[in-house]
């Protein structure tokens, strides 16, 4: 297939700047437009759109960067796609609407629908929310509040510090080494934690759930870990101070390889485990409603 490139600059706006690439594939036709912000102290930066991944990482400059793909099944398709980017002081918006019917096109062989996918980079200390009705979400070593929730895809970030908030209706969510106050619910999907939290309170309606708590990670107040319909991993480091609470349901059991102290439950008879890791303190609640909960060392 004949691919055409096509790029020209359009005149500066006062929010920044924006260009456009054309391209025409196999994928059908791809448009890209650019926004470009300075960012001298944190943004607020607020993205959403209509369908499409949105991908957010950090770099070592004063400005963002907001790449928007837009995808159709030809030009007139792409027209159809909406870009708005605002700004007021701190507060940067970009937005992706559809305008007309979402029909659907054959893409490398399969059916797609007209999206606009964010490709996004921001300094280190952003605070950002990020909207998406039907793509996955990825962020990677930003600092700040991070407010991200998709209807339906899968949530992954790297290397977060400060508060991290993170919802998706159906897809499973991985949480690489994050700190600070981390709140995430999947109403379907597995679960997997690591790092340094201060608080956490990790849900999922129907999957398993791994926590892997780093060295030292210390309670700022009780966490909650729980699934519908899974089991649970945890594993924590010496010293982890904690007042352990395990339900596996009336199905299931917990198995425990820490070396806890004041132990009561965790029987055939009494499912339900307490203990005390190191000298004890805020409240760490584990429940599953049908699945096995493991405790273990890190």
């Amino acid at each position: 297939m004949r691919r055409v490139l096509l790029a020209s600059s359009l005149a500066a706006l006062t929010i920044g700047g924006s260009a456009c690439v054309v391209n025409v594939d196999r994928q059908g036709y791809i448009e890209h437009d650019e926004k470009r912000f300075d960012a001298d102290g944190v943004a607020d930066l607020h993205l959403d759109t209509f369908a499409g991944n949105i991908e957010v990482r950090s770099w070592d400059r004063p400005e963002i960067v907001v790449d928007v793909e837009k995808r159709g099944a030809d030009k007139a398709a792409v027209a159809r796609i909406e870009v708005a980017a605002n700004r007021s002081g701190n507060r940067i918006e970009v937005t992706a609407r559809h305008n007309g019917p979402r029909g659907g096109f054959v893409g490398l062989g399969a059916m797609s629908s007209p999206a606009a996918r964010l490709i996004v980079t921001v300094p280190r200390k952003t605070d950002l929310v990020a909207r998406t009705n039907d793509g996955s979400l990825l962020v990677e070593r930003v600092e700040g509040r991070l407010d991200i929730r998709t209807n339906d895809g899968r949530i992954h970030a790297i290397e977060t510090a400060g508060e991290l908030l993170a919802d998706t209706s159906d897809g499973s969510m991985e949480l690489e080494d994050v700190a600070g106050r981390v709140d995430v619910r999947t109403s379907d999907g597995s679960l997997r934690v690591s790092g340094t939290p201060s608080q956490l309170r990790a849900e999922t309606g129907d999957g398993s759930v791994v926590v892997r708590i780093r060295r030292g990670a210390e309670m700022t107040d009780d966490w909650l870990v729980t699934t519908g319909d899974g089991s649970i991993s945890v594993e924590l480091p010496d010293g982890f101070n904690a007042d352990i609470e395990a339900d596996p349901g009336s199905d299931g059991r917990t198995r425990n390889d820490l070396a806890l102290v004041n132990v009561s439950g965790g029987t055939r008879e009494q499912r339900l485990l307490r203990g005390r890791s190191g000298s004890g303190g805020h409240l760490f609640r584990l429940r599953t409603g049908d699945g096995t909960i493991r405790l273990t060392k890190y």
